[in-house]
C-alpha cells in the first residue's frame, strides 16, 4: 500500500479539476478513459496490472497501480473526493462488487459500473450504483441493428426508441420536409441532416434533401429501422 501514498496530493488535484477516476483499464476502462482525455477531461487510471499502469504512463493525466478492493486504498488516492468514478472492473466479478461498495461507502456522488451479465449488473444495483452499463451487450444489439438494416449509424435512447443515420431516401428529394409528411407517413422525425459539401445542421419544416444527403432519424425502434430501409 505505501508505494500508494505519494499519489493521493496528486489524485486531489486531479479530483478538484471536474475530472473523472476510471477504475480498471480493460479494454473497456483504457477506451474509456483515453476518449475522456481527448475531450479535455482529466482522468485518474487504477488498475492492479503493473504492465497495464506502466503502457498508460503519459497517456491518462495520473495512472497507478492500486488494490481497489481496499479502503484505505481508495481513501490516499482521494476517490471520495472525485464527482465521477467509472468502475470498469470486469474481469473480477468480486473485485467489482467490493469496489462499488467501497466507492458507495465513500459517497461518491455519481457512480457508473460495467457489468458483464445480468446477475452481475443485479448485484451492483442492490448495492445502490447509480447507472450500471453493459457494453458487450450494448454493442451487440447495436452491431446487430446495424447488420439486419440499412442503417449508416444506430444509437438506442431507451428501450424502444432510437436515433439512426442514414441516407436521405428518393422519396424526399427535391421537396421540403413538410411535403414529405415524414412523421405522419413513417412515424418519425426528422431532426438533422448533412449535404454532401456541408456539415449537420438542424432539420426544419422548410429543409429540402437532396440524393446523397444523410439525415439523422429520430424514432420508435422498427419505425426508424423500416425508414432506413426506404431508398
Amino acid at each position: 500500500m505505501t508505494r500508494f501514498l505519494s499519489f493521493g496530493q496528486d489524485a486531489r488535484r486531479i479530483a478538484e479539476a471536474d475530472s473523472v477516476a476510471v477504475i480498471g483499464l480493460g479494454r473497456f476502462g483504457t477506451s474509456l478513459a483515453v476518449e475522456l482525455m481527448d475531450s479535455g477531461t482529466e482522468v485518474l487510471g487504477i488498475d492492479a496490472d503493473e504492465d497495464v499502469v506502466q503502457s498508460l504512463n503519459g497517456v491518462l493525466t495520473q495512472v497507478v497501480r492500486a488494490d481497489s478492493t481496499r479502503l484505505e486504498v481508495l481513501q490516499q488516492l482521494a476517490i471520495g473526493e472525485f464527482d465521477r468514478v467509472v468502475l470498469a472492473i470486469g474481469s473480477d466479478i468480486t473485485a467489482s462488487i467490493l469496489t462499488a461498495s467501497l466507492l458507495l461507502q465513500l459517497d461518491v456522488p455519481v457512480i457508473w459500473a460495467k457489468a458483464v451479465d445480468e446477475r452481475h449488473g443485479a448485484v451492483l444495483e442492490q448495492l445502490g450504483v447509480h447507472k450500471v452499463i453493459y457494453p458487450e451487450k450494448d454493442m451487440g444489439r447495436r452491431v446487430a441493428h446495424l447488420v439486419r438494416g440499412a442503417a449508416a449509424d444506430y444509437l438506442e435512447i431507451d428501450e424502444g426508441y432510437a436515433i439512426v443515420k442514414s441516407v436521405a431516401p428518393q422519396l424526399l428529394h427535391g421537396i421540403t420536409l413538410a411535403e414529405g409528411a415524414v412523421r405522419h407517413t413513417h412515424g418519425v422525425t426528422i431532426a438533422a441532416y448533412r449535404g454532401a459539401k456541408s456539415s449537420w445542421q438542424n432539420a426544419e419544416a422548410d429543409t429540402i434533401l437532396h440524393e446523397g444527403d444523410l439525415v439523422l432519424v429520430v424514432g420508435p425502434t422498427t419505425d426508424v429501422e423500416r425508414f432506413a430501409q426506404l431508398r
